[in-house]
Order: C-alpha cells, then sequence, then structure tokens
C-alpha cells in the first residue's frame, strides 16, 4: 500500500509537560489574507491555568467533538448563516464558546479563525508560532469579537455529539428556541436523531464520487457527513487507514492507533482535500442507521465508458 500523504489533518498526540492533548495541522503556511496573523491582534480570552486539565474540566452538558470546517470554496469563504449551514449539512451545529473553551482546554490548536454560535470569530492555539498570531503571544482562545453576519468571511467551529443521521436541532428551552429564530446565538442545541453507524465500505475497486453515492445506497446506507466520520473517530473509535469519499466531496480517514504509511505519529482525522467528484477514485466511508439491516457486500457498481 502506497503511503498516504494528508493535505491537511485534525490530529492528537499528548504532550507529557502540559498533559495535553494537541490537535493541529500539518500545513500552517497560509496564503495572504488567509492567516488570523492578517488580522488585528485579537483578544485573548482565556490563558493556559496550570490547574491540570481534569480539574479544569467544564460539565458540558453532553460529550462530543468539535471539528473545524471549510467548504470546497476554500478557508475563509463562510459569513455567518453560511457557517450555520455548513455545520448542518455536516451533522453538526456551531460550537459555542465553553465546547470551544473545554475543547482548548484538552489541546485543541487550529490556526483559522472560524464561526461561533453567538456570532463571535475565534481560534484556540496552544502553540504560538509566527503564522498564527505571533510567536511572542501567549496561548490561548483567541477572540476577534462578533463580527458582521453577513458581509464578514471566516472557517466554522462545528460541535457533534452523536452519530445522527436526520440531522435535526432540537433548541432547548425558549430562550434557545427564539435565538434560533432571529438566527443568533444563545440558547442551548443539540442534535437529535436516530444513532448509526459510519463504516468502510468494501469494494472491488476504487469509485469516483456518484459511483460511491450509489454503493452505499445499494448497501443499504448513505455517504458519511464529515460530522459523522469525527463522532465515529472520537466516540465509536473509527480506526481505518483508508481514504474515503464523504458526503461533502472531501477525502478522509480516521486514525486512532498511529502506524507506519497512515499520515503520520498521532492519531486524527486525515484530510486529503476535494479532489475531482468524476475522475479522482477512492473508497467511501458510509453511514447506515441504528436498527438496520448490517452492512453486506456492495450491490454491482455501473461500468465506466
Amino acid at each position: 500500500m502506497s503511503r498516504i500523504f494528508p493535505q491537511s489533518e485534525f490530529r492528537f498526540s499528548q504532550i507529557p509537560e502540559q498533559n495535553l492533548l494537541e490537535f493541529r495541522r500539518d500545513d500552517e503556511l497560509h496564503s495572504p489574507g488567509d492567516s488570523p496573523s492578517q488580522n488585528p491582534p485579537p483578544a485573548i480570552l482565556h490563558k493556559l491555568s496550570p490547574t491540570p486539565p481534569a480539574q479544569n474540566k467544564a460539565e458540558l452538558p453532553f460529550p462530543g467533538v468539535i471539528f473545524p470546517y471549510h467548504p470546497r470554496l476554500g478557508r475563509y469563504t463562510l459569513n455567518f448563516h453560511e457557517a450555520q449551514q455548513a455545520c448542518l449539512q455536516q451533522d453538526g451545529i456551531l460550537a459555542s464558546h465553553d465546547q470551544l473553551h473545554q475543547a482548548w482546554l484538552e489541546g485543541l490548536d487550529w490556526c483559522n479563525a472560524g464561526w461561533l454560535q453567538d456570532g463571535s470569530v475565534q481560534y484556540p492555539i496552544s502553540r504560538p508560532r509566527e503564522p498564527c498570531g505571533r510567536k511572542d503571544t501567549p496561548v490561548g482562545v483567541r477572540n476577534y469579537g462578533y463580527r458582521h453576519k453577513e458581509s464578514e468571511h471566516y472557517d466554522a467551529f462545528c460541535f457533534t455529539s452523536n452519530l445522527d443521521g436526520a440531522g435535526k436541532l432540537r433548541h432547548a428551552g425558549r430562550r434557545g428556541a427564539a435565538a434560533a429564530r432571529r438566527g443568533g446565538g444563545g440558547g442551548r442545541m443539540e442534535v437529535e436523531g436516530s444513532a448509526g453507524k459510519v463504516y468502510f465500505l468494501k469494494t472491488f475497486r476504487k469509485l469516483s464520487y456518484p459511483e460511491a453515492v450509489q454503493a452505499c445506497k445499494n448497501n443499504g446506507a448513505a455517504v458519511a457527513k464529515v460530522g459523522q466520520l469525527y463522532a465515529a473517530w472520537k466516540i465509536q473509535l473509527l480506526d481505518r487507514c483508508e481514504a474515503g469519499w464523504l458526503e461533502d466531496g472531501s477525502i478522509r480517514y480516521p486514525i486512532v492507533n498511529p502506524r507506519a504509511r497512515c499520515g503520520g505519529r498521532e492519531p486524527g482525522v486525515r484530510n486529503l482535500g476535494f479532489p475531482d467528484k468524476k475522475y479522482k477514485l477512492f473508497g467511501v466511508y458510509c453511514f447506515k442507521r441504528a436498527g438496520e439491516a448490517a452492512p453486506a457486500a456492495a450491490a454491482a457498481l455501473p461500468k465506466r465508458v
């Protein structure tokens, strides 16, 4: 098997001196205008506490995972409402500040600013460096404040709490529902729906994106969404050293136990970007709701012409 070199990835490694998990990307080079360092220096919301993370840990209402997201168009292309929709389409919601802060306490490090649920734009840094707001700045969740929801464009920090094939949201309480109707943040939102399982579909050859969609359908499933793959990696400990299509047209694969030829020495979700859907060939990750038949051999695929 040839070695897979991820374009970017979300991964973690143990840091003994800080007792933290570090999430980072391999590609920390940014084009002009795409790096947080190109913007005015943000405020530092939090500095790393000397208290062990286990004691700092906030009691969030439900477990889950945060995943940074940008669409095929590239980085910094989403206004607030587009970021909301992008997270929903990938089986998540915009993360809250508390969720991002907790992820930072656990070591989240990401050098692209993204929208949060309350309309602010922030990004977490555990390893200060020049392309990410200067090397001499302290660690913390960096905050650009509340930005114009229509005209300004950033990435998104999404949150998913379970493997939900329905992609629905429940707003807890009247305040949450009212905030949702206004299009703003506030209120607790949860992903709800039927739980399920993400799996790599075994096929006799690699697939184009349309073939991948049909293969999952033939198997009684659908192509997995980005949030579903992250939840499977974090909650179900899905580990597969094979790159596969996801619903948004990206190519990713989850690694829990790092090994040679699997894209690095730390666990994480590797991201190979957005290849041509018609001509590039990969495997596919499918999602099947709980209670449906177990995965079987894929039905015959259409012949290529």
